[in-house]
């Protein structure tokens, strides 16, 4: 399907004036082509064989130089990379093509002129003479149809009848020339200014340019009408039809991908020759363009390139011969065809890749400009309202001239640049115009005869002549003209009137784009005052929006080009720019205003908006209060910026008259967003007994909720008024006040964004502050819950129980209540390791009177709101304490803290969870002079498995608690230490103390459990030798009985 019917763009027209001035540039002869680049105008006279070069840098655009050509030109045009000039010329029925170079030494009286072919170096006596102009002859095989040149590269495209040439820019110093050497320097060059004018110091470092053929592309079944060459794209463009490539080159040699292979193709197609095809519309974009009728072949030509060139398709597009009022069929013809790149204004021109690419081409009626890389979309579609002649496309214009009138249009460049360089576009935070917004035309400006148009940074050059135009011609046009009723039309200025008879060549200046938006802005005030919410005012403040993003995105050449003529010092720039930035911020409030009111499709875009333009909330707040004679309501797009100002958390708080303000929106407006409005921290400042009133009102209509009963309280307590506070508190059960506070989390914090990154600060309100002294176990459980639903970090929360100096005892329980409802692994061996560390710490500092005085007397006197029983019950990760354990440290024995620390250490020892080795160093503070303290580190051999040390260090200090040890851990496989490790050692120790009631007492109970488990042979070998068999004789007896029943 055509695309321009697909997306049939409505044309604004506005009537602003984008052309400033106007002068005629004074030539002898009358222009027969133009052309313009670095910094100068370029005019072939009708003869055909001189070129007249004017500065248009200078006032009133004087001569700069003039050189005779070697033939006569057919086309001219100017590389800014390089500052060299490429024409096709005639002489003799021949046709040729040849590169100007150093022109500008022409300016300086310097006669000498070298003329050499294509890769032969003048060298001797014109080297030795310093640097000169050079005419550098390039054979074809073909006659050349067209020619462009790279704008990124300098490279240089030739298109012939069936065929596309590139030639590679190279650069070679006379160093290297006098040296013999061949090594080449290729492009990319910095810049053309780099080029211009360097005809001051040493002749070796002087660069000359050179070309070298590098590839040939066939194309059998087009024949170029123009070419284009941007970066490695290539638009060939023939009567009807458009096709651009993708031309890559990679350093290893590969083969050539079967679908560029078009001999099937052509066989297949010459076998239907007889057949007469009519071609319909098509447009294939992306990798469907290589399904497209045109075969594409390449042939490598660059003796120095090592590597191999690929092509890929990326657009087709062919039209059908169409009536149009005022163009005969025969007159429908592509035109115009262009690649323009744009840099942004963080790219260097010099040593990077454009930002993006644009392919533009034009048919009488209309135009089409498609964005290349990242994607191939059709941007806009220009539906132009007589016939034109040629267009030019720029970053920030369109620029397009009919028979009579020079037109401009508006374009979508920035709008895809600026989505490229900032990747918060299209987002909450930053907004641009679409790509697609409808393009607008702005006013017109009359001239005579206009026979071609081209363009250099903010200077429009026009080449004008009579009409000639036979008596029907001009009757066929008369209508055409009529068309343009539609259009704001500007008088033709006087200074046109016959300058040199029947032709003229103007320059005519565009206005700075800061100028041409505050015409804008004027413009839509009378929008404003009739239908703030017209879509004319939104697309004219989105149309002055991308003319400014146009401004902001130029690259520094971009810019210092932009204002040749005004010869604006740096400092000037600088002033420009922040100028425009300041614009720019307005732009973004207007459009932040528009789209305040907007309907639900589009009022989220007032959000980033007014983020962009900079303003305080209460600006913007003031910007959209109702006026008395409109709507009393507020507009979705303001709710929407003002929910995310006080959803967000920020620093910023407002006075408690704009609070209150806030309020009266919501309760009017939206008043199911009261709650998390009062809670906002921006809205510390809020009128309490006005609020409350709002919120019994929204109690009576709504009902009651816990969330709604929470911030009631916190009004109360705002008050000071802690009964009414404590009444409306004791309203719910706990768990349901928890899950109040899992709703609205900021009744409880404020900061952290909600579960943001754990160095987000955040601090306590003034309800968990009350918490803390009255309701701690609320508070805790309130915190599990925000932990647990992903509300607030682990870190967070300790920030917020040392803020409230909770860090001893209400930040432990916090741990501890997390520890039992955790099941994230990670956070429970985090808090393994700090509650193991506190009880440590506890105990250290616990286990004497005056150490216990020196505690904070908060801890001191706070107990805990789990004891340790209470953890053991509940918690998996807390195990129960073995028996052992009362024997070796029994209650009442120390202090309530000491003991509970202990126990809880003890438990967490006892547990499955908690890894030894990650806190065994830190238990090395603790002595194993006391029972408790050696506790703990026998828990930890034993935890290691080291139950032999244990049973010796137990016999050493507490042989009372051995058969308890060892009748708990000396079971299943490790029954043997019984009478491996446990007996021998009572045996021993017996024996050196006989009277010894407590080894006794334990050596009898082991004999019992080995003559249970062995049998009366093992038995009887364990009966030391030492005269004392006697004594195990009884056990023997039971042994054997036993085994005899067995």
């Amino acid at each position: 399907m055509n695309s321009s019917r697909r997306r049939a763009n409505m044309v604004h027209v506005y009537n602003c004036h984008p052309y400033a001035s106007q002068q005629i540039v004074q030539v002898e002869q009358e222009p027969r082509l133009v052309c313009c680049g670095g910094g100068a105008l370029f005019v072939v006279a009708t003869g055909g064989c001189k070129v007249e070069a004017y500065s248009l840098e200078q006032e009133g655009c004087p001569l700069i130089c003039r050189f005779a050509t070697m033939g006569t030109v057919r086309s001219i045009q100017h590389s800014k990379i390089g500052d060299y000039l490429v024409t096709t010329e005639e002489k003799n029925s021949a046709t040729y093509l040849r590169a100007y170079t150093n022109w500008r030494h022409q300016a300086e009286g310097k006669a000498r002129v070298g003329v050499r072919l294509l890769g032969h170096l003048l060298r001797g006596a014109s080297v030795r003479g310093g640097a000169q102009m050079e005419i550098i002859e390039i054979p074809l095989s073909e006659r050349p149809v067209a020619v462009a040149c790279c704008p990124v590269t300098g490279d240089l495209l030739v298109g012939c009848e069936n065929t596309l040439v590139l030639f590679t820019l190279r650069r070679q110093s006379q160093q290297n020339l006098q040296n013999q050497s061949t090594q080449n320097l290729q492009s990319p060059w910095s810049n053309a200014q780099q080029s211009q004018g360097q005809t001051s110091g040493s002749n070796l470092n002087i660069s000359i340019l050179d070309f070298e053929r590098s590839v040939i592309v066939h194309l059998p079944k087009i024949t170029p009408k123009q070419v284009a060459l941007c970066g490695g794209y290539v638009a060939v463009q023939a009567e009807l039809e458009v096709l651009v490539l993708k031309l890559d080159s990679s350093s290893e040699p590969k083969t050539l991908d079967d679908s560029l292979d078009t001999s099937k193709n052509v066989d297949r197609l010459d076998d239907q020759s007889d057949l007469l095809f009519v071609p319909r519309q098509q447009e294939l974009l992306g990798d469907r363009a290589k399904d497209c009728d045109i075969p594409v072949s390449i042939e490598k030509t660059g003796l120095e390139d090592k590597g191999q060139y690929t092509l890929s398709y990326v657009l087709f597009r062919r039209f059908t011969p169409e009536f149009f009022q005022g163009c005969s069929v025969e007159e429908t013809q592509l035109h115009s065809l262009q690649l323009y790149p744009l840099f942004t204004s963080s790219q260097s021109v010099s040593t990077e890749e454009p930002a993006c690419v644009f392919c533009f081409f034009s048919l009488p009626n209309a135009g089409y400009l498609y964005s290349l890389k990242g994607g191939v979309e059709l941007l806009s579609a220009y539906q132009y309202p007589e016939k034109v002649l040629e267009a030019v496309l720029t970053d920030q214009l369109l620029h397009v001239i009919t028979k009579n009138a020079l037109q401009c249009f508006t374009v979508r460049c920035a709008a895809v640049a600026a989505r490229i360089e900032d990747p918060y576009i299209d987002t909450t935070m930053k907004a641009c115009p679409p790509c697609s917004l409808e393009v607008c035309a702005l006013r017109m400006q009359l001239f005579i005869g206009l026979r071609s148009v081209c363009v250099h940074g903010r200077h429009v050059i026009l080449l004008s002549a009579a009409d000639t135009e036979p008596p029907e011609e001009a009757e066929r046009s008369t209508p055409r003209r009529a068309l343009s009723r539609k259009w704001t039309i500007s008088s033709p200025k006087e200074t046109s009137a016959a300058a040199h008879g029947s032709w003229n060549l103007y320059v005519v200046g565009t206005v700075p784009p800061l100028a041409l938006y505050q015409e804008m802005v004027e413009y839509s005030r009378q929008y404003a005052e009739t239908n703030p919410q017209a879509q004319s005012l939104r697309h004219l403040l989105s149309e002055a929006h991308l003319l400014l993003r146009a401004a902001l995105l130029q690259t520094p050449e971009q810019q210092r080009r932009s204002g040749e003529g005004d010869r604006t010092a740096s400092a000037g720039r600088q002033t420009d720019r922040q100028e425009v930035e300041a614009a720019f911020r307005q732009n973004c409030a207007q459009l932040g205003d528009c789209f305040s009111r907007a309907s639900q499709k589009d009022c989220h875009l007032a959000l980033p908006y007014y983020r962009m333009s900079g303003l305080p909330v209460t600006e913007v707040m003031a910007r959209n209060r109702p006026l008395s004679s409109g709507p009393q309501s507020h507009g979705l797009g303001f709710l929407f910026y003002l929910k995310h100002f006080l959803f967000e958390e920020t620093e910023q708080s407002l006075s408690q008259e704009s609070a209150d303000e806030v309020v009266d929106i919501f309760s009017q407006s939206d008043p199911s967003e009261l709650i998390s409005v009062c809670a906002s921290p921006s809205m510390v400042n809020i009128g309490p007994a006005r609020t409350l009133r709002i919120l019994h009102h929204l109690e009576a209509t709504a009902g009651v909720s816990v969330p709604l009963t929470i911030t009631m309280a916190t009004m109360m307590l705002r008050l000071e008024d802690l009964p009414r506070y404590t009444q409306l508190m004791d309203r719910h059960a706990e768990m349901l006040l928890v899950y109040g506070f899992i709703d609205e989390p900021r009744l409880l914090l404020h900061g952290g964004g909600g579960g943001g990154g754990p160095h987000t600060h955040v601090r306590p309100t003034a309800l968990t502050r009350q918490l803390a002294k009255s309701q701690p176990g609320l508070l805790v459980a309130g915190m599990v819950a925000l932990h647990e639903n992903n509300k607030v970090q682990l870190e967070q929360a300790d920030h917020i129980f040392k803020e409230l100096d909770c860090e001893n005892c209400l930040q432990v329980d916090f741990w501890e209540a997390t520890l039992m409802a955790s099941s994230q692994e990670a956070v429970i061996q985090e808090l393994l390791f700090r509650l193991a560390s506190v009880y440590i710490d506890r105990l250290t500092h616990t286990h004497s009177p005056d150490a216990q005085s020196s505690l904070p007397r908060a801890s001191a006197k706070r107990r805990s709101l789990k004891s340790a029983d209470d953890l053991i019950n509940s918690c998996s990760h807390y195990g129960a304490l073995y028996p052992w354990l009362t024997v070796l440290c029994p209650a009442h024995t120390t202090s309530y803290q000491h003991q509970e620390a202990l126990h809880k250490l003890q438990s967490l020892l006892c547990g499955p969870s908690l890894s030894v080795g990650s806190v065994q160093p830190l238990l090395e503070r603790l002595s194993e002079e006391t029972l408790w303290g050696f506790s703990l580190h026998l828990l930890c051999a034993t935890r290691g498995g080291r139950y032999d040390l244990g049973i010796e260090k137990l016999l050493d200090r507490c042989p009372q608690a051995i058969i308890a040890f060892a009748n708990h851990h000396l079971q299943d496989k490790n029954m043997a230490l019984w009478w491996q490790k446990l007996l021998p050692e009572l045996c021993d120790r017996t024996r050196a103390a006989a009277d010894n009631s407590i080894l006794l007492a334990a050596l009898k109970e082991t004999l019992v459990v080995v003559a249970t488990e062995t049998s009366p042979a093992q038995f009887l070998e364990l009966i030391p030798d030492d005269g004392t068999a006697s004594y195990f004789l009884p056990h023997l007896l039971t042994c054997s009985q036993r085994h005899l029943l067995a």
